[in-house]
């Protein structure tokens, strides 16, 4: 009987304390119960207790946060679930600390017959194939339509970006597009969605096979929304239109019979990173389309073979009013899509074409208002200004060529002329000789062997130039250009070889002590220095060889030990890379061609200046000719050459000269 008046007098209790400790107490009293019945609260099973109980752990309402926070479950689509409808293994309390990965199939099995594939990836086989919860989150579950979910329009990209921005993950599954996220952020796609457009084309919209998210395939799959002949249907879906135009048209007629060369959307709008077509960086701006879109195809020679084109369509546009219009910026001025049409491409032989005959009036008449049907049937497409063939522009093509050959020539022939009665009035001038008949020759072997080392050897590192194709782009041009290159390097090897046995000689002891590097040369540096930014009004006196003269020597003699090192090492490849190795081939492969733009520009501004441009030596120094120089200019460039000790050398060598 006494036992009849607990729960009355617990109820009593409970009323008197107040509702702030009411829970509190409820909870004591199921878990006394549990005691009383069971023996110990462990032994319940999971359907027996409720949701709070899961709470008094799993809450950040209090204590320690933990993993699961089930103050956040408002809003969910599962909120009218229990934690045991999805987490199932548990059986007791406490439960164990690892529980078995939900298995969300038990409710949405539709959903788990679709998902077996997410692009490379496989269901149960790939390991970096994203869950359920990867995608939707774990608790906090929101629709689709709330902005907040993770698989909204505007959120996808980022969600998409765990995965596809992780380059590690990219790496090792072989995806080659890196930042395809990066890149759709920065399209009009990618820019709208952010903006906060739902209608927008998002990650799902692209990829997911018939509007199903949970079935996205490769583009290799056929059934794929971005497989190569899908992917028209799949822009189409939000500009049917525009897709409705493209698939009558030549190139996606070609498209629909298999043909993978003709362009699809992506190839002329890009993948992800779609710009507005007034973006100047846009590939289908007015300023890009006909060279970034239009030429990689309607330039090729294989398409334009295989299809029958006419080639050459890239430059007769740039050379047309229209392309020169263009480049200056002109937004307004035709290009490749006002005239053919951005989508609705056909050939000229089609009765619907813009370009047909029957239709000019209508496309030119676009822009040029008043224009006759004559006028428009007459004017030749795709004509440069330099290209007319027929008619007065032909004649007046004719008489500006004779003109330009005749007048431009004309003065060249003056200024050579001109030239040429320089040299000889400075020839005919007082001379002291500078140089010796043999050391003109060694000069004379260097000079014209170097010349056609540089001409021969950048015509393989840039042998699409003008120049190179003018002089080897012969059939068999290119097998002379290596023997000729061949050919000047043992010149030049032979003349170094000469040079070195003069050294020598008397006059190569002399010359060699002359061209030595000292103390003076640095002197001489600094005094030019000072006197060329006017800090100084003294001129300094050089001897028989200049700091200048010297630094040029010592310079030749460097490069032609290390070109002819490396040069040899390269003629001779089997033997370096089978006893050097491959690596050592390269370091000398990268130092022969640098070097070689080294003494090239050296030469260029260094030499040419201090023998022809230099104002005291124009129209030239013309020691390398004749052997011998003006003795004005000689007194000019070298004044303290007339030393007792040059004077005594000069005597004991028998030469008419001042060293």
């Amino acid at each position: 009987m006494p036992c009849m008046y607990i729960p009355s007098g617990c109820i009593i209790v409970l009323w008197l304390i107040g509702e702030r400790y009411q829970e509190m107490f409820r909870r004591l009293f199921f878990y006394m119960a549990l005691l009383l019945v069971f023996g110990s609260p462990d032994l319940v099973l999971a359907d027996d207790f409720p949701d709070w109980i899961c709470a008094d752990c799993h809450s950040n309402t209090g204590g320690e946060p933990t993993e699961v926070d089930h103050s956040h479950l408002g809003g969910s689509m599962h909120e009218d679930l229990d934690c045991t409808d999805c987490h199932s293994d548990i059986t007791q309390l406490p439960h164990k600390d690892s529980l078995a990965v939900v298995d969300c199939s038990e409710c949405h099995e539709e959903v788990s017959a679709e998902y077996v594939q997410h692009g490379r990836g496989v269901v149960g086989i790939s390991v970096h194939v994203p869950s359920c919860k990867n995608c939707h989150g774990t608790h906090q579950i929101l629709p689709t339509t709330d902005v907040n979910s993770l698989v909204h329009p505007s959120n996808l990209p980022v969600t998409c970006g765990v995965c596809h921005e992780d380059q590690d993950l990219l790496k090792e599954m072989g995806i080659k597009f890196k930042h395809p996220i990066e890149v759709y952020q920065k399209g009009v796609h990618g820019q709208a969605t952010a903006g906060g457009k739902d209608t927008a084309a998002s990650c799902n919209d692209c990829h997911s096979t018939s509007g199903n998210a949970h079935r996205i395939l490769p583009p290799g799959n056929i059934e794929s929304t971005i497989n190569y002949f899908n992917i028209s249907k799949t822009c189409g879906t939000c500009h049917s239109t525009i897709q409705s135009e493209y698939e009558e048209g030549i190139h996606g007629e070609l498209v629909s019979r298999g043909e993978v060369d003709a362009p699809t959307c992506t190839q002329c709008h890009g993948e992800h990173g779609i710009l507005a077509t007034d973006d100047p960086r846009s590939p289908v701006s007015p300023f890009r389309v006909a060279e970034a879109t239009c030429t990689p195809c309607h330039d090729s020679a294989k398409l334009n073979e295989k299809y029958d084109l006419p080639s050459g369509r890239l430059q007769s546009y740039v050379d047309s009013y229209h392309g020169l219009k263009s480049r200056t910026g002109d937004k307004t001025v035709a290009n490749c899509s006002s005239c053919h049409m951005p989508h609705l491409v056909l050939p000229s032989d089609n009765p619907k074409s813009s370009v047909n005959p029957n239709n000019l009036l209508k496309t030119c008449g676009g822009c040029h208002v008043g224009m006759s049907a004559e006028t428009a049937s007459k004017t030749k497409i795709h004509a440069s200004l330099a290209g007319h063939e027929t008619g007065w522009p032909y004649y007046i093509k004719i008489i500006y060529q004779i003109l330009i050959f005749g007048v431009i020539g004309g003065m060249a022939g003056y200024c050579l002329l001109d030239y040429l009665r320089q040299v000889r009035n400075l020839l005919r001038k007082e001379q002291v000789r500078r140089m010796e008949a043999d050391e003109v020759v060694q000069h004379t072997v260097l000079a014209i062997s170097f010349s056609v080392l540089v001409v021969t050897g950048f015509s393989l590192r840039f042998y699409d130039a003008w120049w190179a194709k003018m002089i080897f782009g012969h059939e068999g041009g290119a097998a002379v250009r290596g023997l000729i290159h061949r050919g000047a390097a043992v010149v030049m090897t032979l003349g170094s070889v000469w040079h070195l046995f003069y050294l020598f000689t008397l006059k190569g002891r002399i010359f060699f002590k002359d061209m030595s590097l000292g103390i003076l040369d640095a002197k001489q540096f600094y005094g030019m220095m000072l006197y060329n930014l006017g800090r100084s009004d003294r001129h300094p006196q050089m001897r028989r060889f200049s700091f200048v003269e010297k630094a040029e020597y010592w310079a030749l003699i460097w490069g032609t030990i290390v070109m002819a090192i490396t040069g040899f090492a390269m003629w001779f490849e089997p033997y370096i890379v089978e006893n050097l190795g491959k690596g050592v081939l390269e370091v000398f492969l990268v130092i022969h061609y640098y070097e070689a733009w080294l003494a090239f520009l050296a030469i260029l501004v260094w030499h040419m200046y201090g023998v022809i441009f230099n104002p005291h030596l124009y129209p030239m120094n013309p020691s390398w000719l004749t052997g011998k120089m003006p003795r004005e200019m000689f007194e000019t460039e070298h004044p303290a050459a007339k030393s007792p000790g040059n004077v005594d050398k000069a005597k004991r060598l028998g030469l008419e000269r001042d060293v």
